[in-house]
């Protein structure tokens, strides 16, 4: 039984959605996400008042549609940021693997250049550019890991002030308590 062609594009727009769908929420689950399982865009947001330049409030990663109705996602920026960083760390130690593989690659190269064949030249050339471009990717990697560290290094110390504001204000408010009372 053959389907209609006009209804076969309608299901076959259906499969893509669905499949689009997954995707995005299998993305929301693994650090940043760039879309929320209902296709919407993921926007940065701050929640709270800004009563100091310096300690702005807690940052979320939400969907440009959020409403609390369990369909669109908000992701703590923390959460993100960190998922994010695990997953740069152990690329970096798959690409520190490669690189330990470095030196046996170059004694390739050399044995290879000694044969002076044509076909064994290009292979060498092949060779010598993954070896610099798996440098490269090592190297751009270590810089964004360095780049991530410090920007959650900043926000702990960011909540850490804002934990030591609070307590000095409560704790100056129980001693006015306590001097009132004992005057009263």
């Amino acid at each position: 039984m053959q389907m209609d062609p006009a209804e076969e594009r309608r299901e076959t727009k259906r499969q893509k959605e669905f499949i689009n769908m997954l995707g995005y929420v299998a993305d929301s689950e693994n650090g940043i996400p760039t879309r929320c399982p209902c296709g919407g865009r993921i926007i940065d947001e701050v929640q709270g008042k800004d009563d100091y330049d310096t300690l702005p409030g807690k940052r979320f990663f939400t969907c440009k549609n959020y409403e609390a109705d369990g369909f669109h996602y908000r992701q703590p920026w923390v959460i993100g940021v960190q998922k994010y960083i695990e997953r740069l760390t152990k690329h970096l130690e798959e690409v520190e693997v490669l690189i330990k593989w470095v030196p046996e690659v170059n004694y390739q190269i050399k044995r290879l250049e000694c044969h002076c064949c044509f076909h064994v030249h290009a292979e060498v050339k092949a060779l010598t550019r993954e070896v610099d471009n798996l440098t490269g990717q090592v190297y751009n990697l270590s810089v964004q890991v360095a780049n991530l560290e410090k920007l959650a290094s900043t926000e702990n110390k960011r909540r850490c002030m804002r934990v030591d504001v609070d307590a000095c204000k409560i704790f100056s408010v129980s001693i006015c308590i306590r001097s009132r009372v004992a005057e009263g």
